[in-house]
């Protein structure tokens, strides 16, 4: 394609592309996220075209082929416009049906349509699920308009339009207040105000300014940077554009996890075409300003997601912290002024500037402005990436957008903010999500993981899980996190398994506290999180480890029993010939009972068991 050199180019081409969009208004959306794959979402896309071409449909259908639409349990779906149609779980099988009931007959195919889990009302479209009717997706709703490896699939939905409008009629110093008054903070976990990073990077001294895409998302089972970056690359990298010609950088970074390849080759592709059409490269849209972006692998580390230790990492060196009496906006990358944002930050940067300040604030709280992706995960009906406005209640997020627990079982709680977030109970359910509730209550929004946990949960256990994660992630630099961590996880260990004695709760509350005051960076501060919130607000789990011996919810094996009641055996046998460790003895039609001695607490036999007669105490 020819190189877009001017605004005027720019203009005209997507121009060009709303035209060449109408000539084929019928319109397959598929998901082909990283969920999707795993789903066989690439056996659904080749099957559409092989149908579409067999049944002489292929010139009037534009198949779409996107990256995450955040109904991941769902997918892969697949939509149909115009009608807005949306079907899900879709199976190569089921490719024959779609092109030739909904798009020859005009017939919708009840059977892929999505099933209300409480009422059993099947819904045509997304206005009609709750998962989707709840939500405010700003960023993610981009997502299912363009296909992430075209430029021109981004530049048909408005794309670079808001760094032409900057390039053309805005000096770099309004670029920063506009951020600032749109009161756009960072998505990554700190929430620093976006704007006044901008301010003090641009103003501090160097002979380079360096812009960097924190994509290094290590939270276990969020994925809100991977699909932004993965599904919407030039997003990001428009928004990378602007930040760099608000600072004065000619440089920048996108530090990936190597552990993402759809985002990294979504990512290369979309630098590459960017460069190759001049949106990248010297003298961008005829204007003085020129910059350059490179892709950097990360090794893994969840400490490179601090910001210092990113730098280290990108400089090749080991990815350890180190002291802020030195902020990266003075001097980071290359020991040069260095602005740092995560990538949910920088897509939000093209919107602003194309839609204004005032539009993005009029959405969130007074301190929060705007929405914020999270990765809705756990025990609850509908999982997911999701988008809300800041300030939505956690009762709205769990109930309506998760659709409520699974199985009948009540929920317990919900985590916020990864691994170093809180665990939160129903009776805080009311408080918004927004940067500073959920820090007044011993959590953070974070990056915006969100896991979801019923009364099958043991607290302790929780708080076990992430102290293993955190102590395996620390890069031990510091004394505070490395041993901190370490004791902290004996402690919880000797509760779960039977040994705790009382005076340990208080000395957990009082190690968790100098850690939060003294480690050096935001991992070690925050690493006690987990811990100090299951203490605040289920303390009663942890006074039964240790005063009863007993794990409420059946959990920690060292702490359970299992045995069985005779009244209600059957003699079925079915628990016995299940068990691995041969602990179950009895005769055909008779109680059987289980030897303590052999039982290895594997839970076997109360799965297999029809007449619920295995008991857990």
């Amino acid at each position: 394609m020819a190189r877009i050199a001017t605004v005027e180019q720019l203009v005209a081409r997507q121009a060009a592309l709303a035209e060449e969009r109408d000539s084929r208004p019928i319109t397959l959306t598929i998901c082909s996220g990283t969920c999707c794959h795993s789903l066989a979402c690439e056996s659904v896309i080749r099957a559409l075209h092989r149908e579409l071409v067999q049944q002489g449909l292929a010139d009037q259908v534009r198949v779409r082929v996107t990256g995450c639409q955040g109904f991941c349990e769902q997918g892969p779906v697949v939509s149909v416009e115009p009608g807005g149609v949306l079907y899900c779980r879709v199976t190569a099988d089921d490719a024959r049906d779609i092109v030739a009931r909904t798009l020859a007959a005009g017939e919708v195919v009840e059977e892929l349509l999505y099933v209300d889990p409480v009422t059993g009302v099947r819904a045509r479209g997304e206005d009609e699920i709750p998962f989707y009717s709840a939500q405010d997706r700003v960023l993610l709703g981009q997502n299912r308009l363009v296909d992430p490896r075209s430029l021109d699939d981004y530049l048909g939905i408005g794309g670079y339009g808001a760094l032409a409008k900057v390039l053309t009629t805005m000096q770099p110093e309004e670029v920063i207040e506009e951020i600032k008054a749109s009161g756009l903070r960072g998505r990554g976990g700190g929430g620093f105000p976006t704007g006044r990073k901008w301010e003090l990077c641009r103003a501090a001294p160097g002979d380079e300014h360096y812009v960097i895409c924190n994509a290094d998302e290590g939270d276990p089972g969020a994925y809100m940077d991977r699909s932004v970056l993965e599904g919407n690359p030039h997003a990001v990298l428009e928004g990378m554009l602007i930040g760099a010609y608000a600072i004065g950088s000619r440089e920048g970074y996108v530090y990936v996890r190597n552990e993402y390849p759809l985002a990294v080759s979504h990512s290369r592709t979309a630098i590459a075409e960017a460069r190759d059409r001049g949106l990248l490269g010297d003298h961008i849209l005829d204007s003085g300003f020129s910059f350059d972006v490179r892709i950097v692998r990360g090794a893994g580390a969840f400490v490179c997601g601090e910001s210092t230790a990113l730098i280290s990492s990108v400089e090749g060196k080991v990815g350890e912290p180190r002291p802020k009496d030195v902020h990266t906006v003075a001097e980071g990358l290359r020991q040069q002024p260095s602005n740092l944002n995560n990538v949910e930050t920088w897509a939000n940067v093209p919107l602003i500037m194309r839609h204004g300040a005032e539009w993005f604030a009029a959405r969130g709280t007074e301190r929060s402005k705007g929405t914020k992706i999270f990765a809705l995960t756990g025990h609850v009906k509908n999982t997911g990436l999701i988008e809300v406005a800041m300030g939505t209640p956690l009762r709205t997020i769990v109930y309506d957008i998760g659709g409520g627990a699974q199985n009948g079982h009540d929920i317990k709680a919900v985590q916020t903010g990864g691994p170093s977030g809180g665990c939160l109970p129903p009776s805080l359910f009311h408080l918004p999500v927004d940067f500073d509730t959920l820090a007044e209550v011993g959590s953070m929004v974070g990056s915006g993981g969100m896991v979801v946990m019923d009364q099958r949960t043991c607290m302790v256990d929780v708080a076990r899980y992430f102290v293993n994660f955190l102590e395996d992630e620390s890069c031990g630099k510091c004394i505070p996190c490395r041993l901190g961590l370490e004791r902290m996880r004996e402690i919880i260990t000797d509760i779960a398994e039977g040994r705790g004695r009382p005076e340990q709760l208080d000395l957990l509350e009082d190690l968790g506290a100098t850690m939060a005051a003294t480690s050096l960076c935001a991992l070690g501060k925050t690493a006690p999180n987990p811990v100090l919130s299951t203490l605040r607000y289920f303390r009663d789990e942890y006074d039964a480890h240790i005063n009863e011996q007993r794990c409420p919810a059946g959990v920690c094996r060292e702490l359970i029993r299992y045995s069985i009641d005779e009244d209600f055996c059957t003699g079925c046998g079915a628990c016995r010939r299940a068990c691995p460790h041969g602990a179950i003895e009895g005769l055909k039609k008779q109680p059987h009972r289980i030897d303590p001695a052999l039982c290895n607490k594997c839970g076997v036999c109360a799965t297999e068991c029809k007449s619920g007669a295995v008991l857990v105490a």
